[in-house]
């Protein structure tokens, strides 16, 4: 009788407690063995947790000193391997923060457990030891002191890190590490489904972050990057399903003493983990920061952080679980973020599109000629901008457009007054001949295979680089852009031939690139083969949307999304008081022929531009699509960013690259108001080819029908 009047009383505080609202729990138990064995555990532990995710702090022999993460469902994501960590210059060991005790507090960000924490003085512990007599170290107390606070978010899978610590002394640290996170430890280890640390790394499956097989050492070491060359404050790892996140404040003033230079938290990204040679996976935070280029992968600090007493040091971060990839983790801090405001343009959208057609007028303008500039050996025709047109038409009381219309005309009388097709009417018999060729090359599984001595050679980069190292991409090899591009093609072709058999080869090119994740094959002419590309990211995204308007199927709006979204990793989110780069884009996460190009650290913008143009002139709008992104923001985003690119030769902000003979010409101003190639995402710099502004034109006039559409509604 007895045990049922236990059993039902045990049964009405659960139903009670099912009652109360969900808020973290914080229990505490004398005997829960922790699943990491590499601490020695002093069985006391004290956990956190709320209807989406788990911390479970652990007492070393020394203190309280690490934590276990866990999904509601019990699986473990990794280990926050400790409170802090301190590698001083002069001693030869590095020492942890522990704290005694800890203090639960309940704030607006959810329940903390508060850490009064301390580095540990390896002459203490060592003192009464048999290596008392023959190994004395000159510090006689903590290094570090501080604060360590642990949050969890009432109601989402969010972990709160805030680390509060100061220096006891000068001292010389060759790092001080914050947030220190084993992904996998104790559970999955090295398995993952894909990693991404944005506008750096993009690997999956067994690849190595930091692997070789996009770069060439020593540009392939990317774990310790220069912080300007992360487009997104985040790191993010997936598991079978389940994905795992880290983000921080870049603009966050980590350290800084008196006048000197300010340290930001500074991201350390391997998987697997083969900066602590250990069987898991590793994102982290520490100091210093990699201030140039030349100090990046440098996990003990060449030059070591100069500490004086009481100096601070901090580090805010954040950790969540995501369900789905890595792509989700990202997904999940857009939709808490939001994307950036980009801010005012340069010179407004109408006085940039002036600043382009006096351009057309006077510098690219060649009497007898046409419209265009010399970089290599370029011919100039009388062809005309399309955007010219429209601007003429728009202000065609101005002197400017009454100059530029007796430019178009001549250009227009150059090109002859052969019979043209009426605006509208296809082709029929070239489609079809063109459609036909397509089908020729595609496979029986529907695929069009990667043909680098063939169809997809556009200029000698391949051989450049089979001869020295190896081949970039193999023969007969698939990935995404080459069977995306063909395929939209013959749906075009099916489209306006009405000849069906075109849109069900396209069908069987969609079908099979289903299965992908990473957008790649963009760039190939210059480009490993499988690197994360954003080429190949809006050209899929453009596809399966088209490929959704002609079937109607769900799956492929969707993957069309999914798509698009992987462009956001190759965006620049963030930007430096120094170097102005938001809305900036990568074109690719590789180099160039192995070693020519470094597209990690330097930024593109003509890609991102073209798949804009592209998605408007098919009247594909993301904004109405994806309702969970502002992509019109984002349009205006790198439009903006491209405004801030082009060339003004006065200001001095290019040099040449692969084109040196161009220097005289930028000298003489023959390229103002184009824009360059590339902008070194470290210094701020421009350099490389020159570019025809009219895409920026043609963006900015998108622009403006798609404020006018929105307005209507």
């Amino acid at each position: 009788m007895k045990k049922l009047e236990n059993y039902l009383m045990a049964a009405f505080c659960m139903m009670m407690l099912m009652l109360i609202p969900s808020m973290p729990a914080l229990t505490q138990s004398d005997g829960a063995a922790p699943v990491y064995k590499k601490a020695a555990y002093a069985k006391e532990t004290v956990s956190l947790k709320n209807d989406h995710i788990q911390i479970n702090m652990f007492k070393r022999v020394g203190g309280w000193g690490w934590g276990e993460i866990h999904t509601s469902s019990g699986k473990m994501m990794g280990v926050l391997e400790h409170l802090g960590e301190i590698m001083l210059r002069d001693q030869d060991i590095p020492v942890r923060c522990v704290a005694e005790s800890y203090e639960r507090k309940t704030t607006d960000k959810g329940v903390s457990l508060v850490f009064q924490v301390k580095s540990v003085v390896a002459r203490d512990i060592l003192d009464g030891t048999s290596f008392d007599n023959w190994m004395v170290y000159t510090f006689l107390e903590p290094a570090l002191v501080g604060e360590v606070t642990i949050t969890v978010a009432p109601d989402k899978p969010i972990i709160y890190l805030a680390y509060r610590l100061k220096a006891t002394g000068n001292y010389y640290a060759r790092y001080i590490r914050g947030p220190w996170l084993k992904v996998g430890e104790g559970s999955f280890g090295i398995d993952k489904e894909d990693a991404i640390l944005p506008g750096v790394d993009w690997s999956i499956n067994d690849e190595w972050s930091s692997g070789t097989d996009w770069f060439k050492d020593p540009w392939a070491q990317q774990y310790v990057p220069h912080p300007n060359m992360v487009t997104m404050p985040l790191m993010a790892i997936s598991h079978e399903g389940t994905g795992i996140g880290m983000s921080w404040d870049p603009h966050q003033v980590a350290t800084r003493w008196f006048n000197y230079r300010p340290h930001v938290p500074q991201p350390v990204f391997a998987t697997p983990n083969f900066i602590d040679r250990t069987n898991n996976q590793l994102m982290g935070l520490m100091v210093p920061d990699a201030s140039i280029e030349g100090h990046q992968n440098e996990v003990y600090a060449e030059i070591p952080l100069e500490l004086k007493i009481d100096q601070v040091i901090n580090f805010d971060a954040k950790i969540w679980i995501s369900e789905g990839s890595s792509m989700d983790v990202l997904m999940d801090w857009v939709g808490r973020n939001g994307l950036p405001d980009p801010g005012p343009p340069r010179w407004s959208y109408e006085e940039t599109l002036d600043k382009i057609a006096n351009a057309y007028n006077t510098n690219l303008w060649h009497e007898g000629e046409g419209f265009g500039y010399y970089q290599r050996n370029d011919k100039i025709r009388p062809n005309v901008p399309g955007f010219l047109e429209r601007y003429v038409k728009e202000n065609k009381n101005t002197t400017l457009a009454k100059e530029l219309k007796a430019k178009i005309d001549w250009s227009k009388e150059q090109m002859g007054d052969s019979p043209r097709r009426s605006p509208g009417t296809p082709d029929v018999d070239g489609l079809k001949k063109q459609g036909d060729e397509i089908l020729k090359i595609q496979k029986e599984d529907g695929t069009f295979r990667f043909d680098p001595a063939g169809r997809h050679w556009r200029k000698d980069d391949f051989m450049v680089a089979t001869s020295f190292i190896e081949p970039m991409g193999l023969q007969g090899d698939s990935a995404l852009e080459i069977e995306i591009l063909p395929a939209i093609a013959l749906l075009d072709i099916a489209n306006k031939t009405g000849e069906e058999k075109y849109a069900d080869a396209a069908r069987k090119a969609f079908e099979f690139c289903m299965h992908m994740t990473r957008p790649e094959a963009g760039d190939n002419w210059e480009c490993p083969l499988h690197a994360a590309n954003l080429f190949a990211a809006g050209h899929a995204a453009i596809g399966y949307y088209e490929a959704y308007r002609k079937w109607g199927d769900e799956k492929y709006k969707e993957k069309a999304i999914y798509w698009i979204r992987t462009i956001l990793p190759f965006t620049h989110l963030w930007e430096t008081d120094q170097v102005k780069m938001m809305y900036n884009t990568k074109p690719v996460f590789s180099s160039s022929d192995w070693y020519f190009a470094n597209w990690v650290r330097d930024h593109v913008q003509w890609e991102v531009l073209s798949v804009f143009i592209e998605s408007t002139e098919r009247e594909i709008y993301w904004d109405d699509i994806d309702t969970e992104v502002d992509w019109d923001r984002f349009h205006e985003g790198i439009t903006t960013a491209v405004i801030r690119w082009m060339i003004i030769h006065t200001e001095d902000t290019w040099r040449p690259h692969n084109i040196p003979a161009t220097w005289e010409g930028y000298l003489n101003g023959d390229y103002d108001y184009t824009y360059p190639d590339t902008h070194n995402s470290i210094t701020g710099k421009y350099g490389g080819m020159f570019i025809s502004p009219e895409p920026i034109a043609n963006n900015i006039y998108s622009i403006f029908d798609r404020e006018k559409m929105k307005k209507i509604r």
